[in-house]
This record gives structure tokens, sequence and C-alpha cells, in this order.
């Protein structure tokens, strides 16, 4: 499976990841040992119908919601969600947005999942709006930070996976969010 525009061999991801599928049936791997990086609503069925859930990155928690309601109740989801430690919103900018830039913002899924949010092409356009980034890289005081990691809780998520993004001494900051 690769996006299209990495590869000279395209095949469908969600063709691909269905023969795999079958593959692990075959050889008796249980449904909840797996989890899909699911983002749209075909892949989200696949991942309600033969796996334990899905763990969805670059989302924003709006697409939490989706997921959710999706997946249903019971299925686990567990959101990425990219951090910033500061709260100066230029610095979190210019730290979070080559992560989202490349390759993420150049890869049609990832770009057609963000429009399904009312993104728009200008959003993705040239590394991406503030909104666009603001949405994605959670940055701030603990306190918004952790607001923003707890939309996708509230949303539907079971857990968020946290993506600390920079560098120096994270530790003592970290601690503040849990």
């Amino acid at each position: 499976m690769s996006h299209p525009e990495a590869i000279a061999e395209y095949r469908s991801p969600y063709d691909s990841l269905v023969d795999y599928l079958d593959v692990l049936d075959e050889g008796g791997v249980p449904v909840d040992r797996r989890v899909i990086a699911a983002l749209g609503p075909r892949m989200l069925r696949l991942a309600r119908d033969r796996a334990l859930g899905s763990h969805p990155y670059l989302v924003p928690a709006a697409h939490t919601a989706y997921a959710r309601e999706i997946l249903g109740r019971g299925k686990f989801l567990a959101p990425e969600h990219k951090v910033v430690l500061t709260d100066d919103a230029a610095l979190a900018r210019s730290v979070g947005r080559p992560f989202v830039d490349r390759p993420y913002l150049h890869l049609q899924n990832y770009t057609n999942n963000l429009k399904r949010f009312g993104f728009t092409d200008s959003d993705i356009a040239d590394g991406g709006s503030d909104a666009l980034i603001d949405a994605l890289v959670a940055h701030g005081t603990a306190e918004v930070v952790r607001e923003q990691l707890d939309a996708h809780l509230s949303a539907g998520a079971d857990h968020v996976a946290v993506h600390v993004l920079g560098d120096g001494d994270i530790v003592e900051d970290l601690a503040k969010l849990i």
C-alpha cells in the first residue's frame, strides 16, 4: 500500500488492505489484535468490521466525532495529535508546519480528508494556513493544549496518541498535561 504520489505502480489502499486482512484471517490473527489507520468512510467501516478499531493520523477533533459515528461504540479509536509545548503561536507554527506540510499536504488521501472537515485548497496550500496548523498542532499553555487533546476524548476517542514536536527539555511541561 502507498500513496499514488509516491509509487509508479499504484494499487488502491482499500483493496490492498482487504487482501492483507484476508491473509491475517487465514493465519488466525484475531480481529482484536488489529488496528487500522483509517481516515475515510470506507476504511473506517473496514476498521469497524475487521479490526479492533482505528488509529487515524493527522486529524482534527471533528474527524474523531466522524470516526466514532462510523465505528460505533465499543470499537477502539485513538487519533494522533501533534503538540508543540509553547504558548508562542508563531514559534509553534514554525515548528509544527514542516511536520504537517511534508509529506501530508502533498498526499491526496490526507488533503481530501482535511477538505471533508471544511478546510480548503487555500488552507492546504503553501505549507498550510495558520488555522489548519492550529487545528492539527496543539500549542499554548498546558491547559490550552490539554483542552485541544480533550476535544478528541469528548468527541469519542478512547485514547489520544500525543506526538510532541520540538526539542529541549519537555518532560516537565508534558507532565503538566497528564
